[in-house]
């Protein structure tokens, strides 16, 4: 349904720089392009495109440029360096993690405050302590990370992943544990993928072929699930699943007992199919369980014979199933084990128990049954927040769970799981004292009349007079849920006065499938029409007020920022669209975006969803002669899930058409990619700056 007429010219791309004393911005000049898209008879001119090569000296150049005027900007601030001392004296920490027990080593992660990365320790019985993987020394600017970390059955073998930049392309390392020898080669081109080892054999893993053109931004949309036999080379790794049957995600992994492989095939992120292969009969093959995606399946054990599953299927909130193994193909044999309530479910298992962790308004309610189904108990929870963990090995006598919320930083117990008594096993010492602030749940109606929860913290006594700076924050989209979790860059806004407040938007996972539903495809709107609400209420009840409030998200989140300040540019001072998806036509043609169309659809699918999608994208919907919030787009050049061609050609718009002195500014992290894996000094960096940014244009002129 869509041609390309397609003219190239050199672009010149000019840095300038900001007038401090007029506040008027002089940007990078961005030249335009002749390049015109028609879906069904109608024609879209697209006179960025060019940004999306991430490949060409002209787009690196612009990088360059924007960058230029962007921290020209910030350096103005006079507190931006106030802001970077607070949050690393607050981020100056020792952080450790649960442990865990892996063969005759207990392994920690541990971050002695201002380390890049966190560190795997580990404990022999005698209690002494040793270095196992240091990320830190993975590169020398911290940004190569951790990304998964798996161990065999006993614990003598350790496979773990790397992510270069904050890549989704991964490499895998094989140690044996003892000595932490390498075993083998190194795999390479691997991407959204576990590792889940069989026996002590090889493992499996999923990957895509190598795309042509640029690994950041190429289209990935056939995935593969691979087994690596150790002592061989990757190149003769064997393809388990996804040459027959072609899917854009698919992961494999062996239950507990080394009895069977699973396999879940998806085109979409909501929905799977389901395929099991029998590892203890030699040349056995994968038998197809469920075909189609309209539900969600994971076997979460495999004991005694019997298989228990988790599923939304004809229960949206989701259940725990069983089934005799040998009568797995057949639904009809499959029978519930806990039933679907009137909250979301998600299980973990831990010493012969299963560990039932339901949401109630977005907040921790966690109950104990066994494998017959019966319940327990209720573990009690430090209060209301979030509780997660619960997971632990089949023998295990304790496990260790974390609680947090919005002024309660993350602190881990240990549960005697017999019992259910639990007990604090580690409180991090920060500079932050949870009994200054305030944290509550309201509800509020949205435009339709639908009552959406949020969370609003702040610090005790301040005045509701339309004065405070606040940070709205959300996200709305793909069955995520937004719970209460304690953030020290959060410590340091409420700290210096500000509000922070998190609604619980449609599409998001807070109320199950039925309020995931709501804010998909031709209903996102609501997610839309959500936020804004949500806005208005803080205005109307003062906690803030337009000129005071702004707004943040990041990735699905960055399109909520981008839709609702190009639909109510005067709700909203500031705006924060971080990682945003916001080319809504074009989105499915990079990476693994087409995976993504669940949620949105896609501009090809039909006229009617072209004519929405056009709607509201946020590249598509900047207008000229519009006075836009201040606004600072963020994004990491090697972003190869959300490409950041959706936040460069989102702030050309704004350059280009914005009327008035608002600055339009996009910040680009130079080898960083979606998020996960920024060393510390980049994240204190970031938050820094969007902080000073967003009191800066709030007309805050000290702290």
């Amino acid at each position: 349904m869509k041609k390309l007429v397609y003219s190239i010219f050199i672009a010149s791309v000019v840095s300038q720089t900001v007038n401090a004393q007029t506040n008027q911005m002089n940007y990078p000049t961005t030249d335009k392009k002749d390049v015109i898209d028609v879906y069904f008879n109608t024609k879209i001119a697209d006179p960025y495109r060019w940004l999306e090569d991430d490949r060409s000296a002209e787009t690196a150049a612009w990088v360059t440029a924007q960058n230029n005027v962007t921290f020209a900007y910030l350096d103005q601030i006079p507190y931006r360096d106030q802001l970077k001392k607070q949050l690393t004296e607050k981020w100056n920490y020792e952080k450790i993690s649960a442990p865990f027990v892996e063969g005759d080593f207990t392994y920690y992660f541990k971050n002695d405050g201002l380390q890049n990365q966190s560190v795997l320790y580990r404990k022999d019985k005698s209690g002494k302590e040793e270095i196992f993987l240091d990320p830190n020394t993975f590169s020398k600017d911290g940004t190569t990370s951790l990304a998964d970390v798996s161990f065999t059955e006993d614990g003598s073998l350790v496979a773990y992943a790397i992510s270069e930049g904050g890549s989704d392309w991964r490499k895998i390392i094989v140690l044996n544990a003892k000595d932490k020898s390498v075993i083998g080669e190194t795999l390479i081109d691997v991407k959204f993928s576990g590792i889940s080892w069989y026996k002590n054999e090889g493992f499996y893993y999923s990957s895509y072929d190598k795309p042509t053109g640029s690994e950041l931004s190429a289209k990935t949309d056939e995935h593969k699930l691979y087994y690596h036999k150790l002592g061989t080379s990757q190149k003769t790794d064997k393809v388990v699943f996804g040459e027959k049957y072609k899917r854009r995600y698919v992961g494999g992994y062996v239950t507990n007992d080394q009895k069977y492989l699973v396999v879940s095939a998806a085109n979409a992120t909501s929905g799977n199919e389901l395929y099991i292969q029998d590892l203890t009969k030699a040349n056995s093959q994968i038998q197809t369980i469920v075909t189609g995606f309209d539900n969600d399946y994971s076997i979460i054990d495999s004991k005694d014979g019997k298989l228990y599953i988790e599923t939304n299927l004809k229960a949206p909130n989701k259940k725990l199933m069983v089934v005799d193994a040998a009568k797995i193909v057949n639904l009809n044999a499959w029978e519930d084990l806990i039933l679907e309530s009137d909250n979301v479910l998600d299980l973990s298992k831990a010493g012969g128990y299963f560990f039932a962790h339901y949401m109630k308004d977005a907040v921790s309610v966690v109950d104990q049954f066994d494998y017959s189904g019966k319940f327990i108990r209720k573990i009690e929870l430090p209060g209301l927040g979030t509780a997660s963990g619960f997971g632990g090995k089949k023998d295990a006598k304790d496990l260790y769970f974390s609680f947090t919320n919005y002024i309660t930083p993350g602190t881990i117990y240990r549960m005697d799981i017999a019992s259910g008594t639990s007990e604090v096993y580690q409180q991090p010492k920060v500079k932050f004292n949870p009994n200054d602030y305030e944290s509550k749940q309201v509800f509020y109606a949205s435009k339709d009349g639908t009552q959406v929860p949020m969370m609003i913290t702040y610090k005790k006594g301040t005045k509701l007079d339309g004065t405070n700076p606040t940070m709205l924050y959300a996200y709305g989209g793909f069955n995520v849920s937004l719970t209460p979790s304690f953030s020290i860059a959060n410590a340091v806004w409420l700290e210096n006065g500000g509000v922070y407040a998190v609604p619980n938007l449609r599409g998001g996972g807070e109320y199950g499938k039925k309020w995931h539903n709501a804010g998909t495809q031709m209903q996102k709107q609501n997610v839309f029409d959500d936020f804004i609400a949500a806005a208005e209420y803080l205005i109307k009840e003062k906690y803030t007020s337009s000129e005071k409030l702004a707004i943040r998200g990041g990735s699905n989140g960055g399109l909520l920022v981008g839709a609702t300040m190009t639909q109510r540019p005067d709700l909203m001072k500031v705006a924060l669209p971080a990682v945003g998806v916001l080319d809504m036509l074009r989105y499915h043609t990079f990476t693994a975006g087409a995976g993504w169309a669940y949620d949105y659809g896609t501009a090809e699918d039909s006229k009617e969803m072209f004519n929405y999608l056009k709607g509201y994208s946020p590249v598509h919907n900047v207008k000229e002669g519009v006075s836009y919030p201040a606004t600072m787009v963020t994004t990491g050049d090697h972003d190869d899930r959300v490409v950041p061609a959706h936040s460069f050609k989102f702030a050309a718009e704004l350059q280009a058409k914005n009327q008035g002195n608002n600055p339009m500014l996009i910040r680009i992290d130079v080898n960083a990619g979606h998020g996960a894996g920024k060393s510390v000094q980049q994240t204190i960096n970031e938050n820094a700056d969007i902080q000073a940014f967003t009191l800066w244009n709030m007309g805050v002129t000290k702290l």
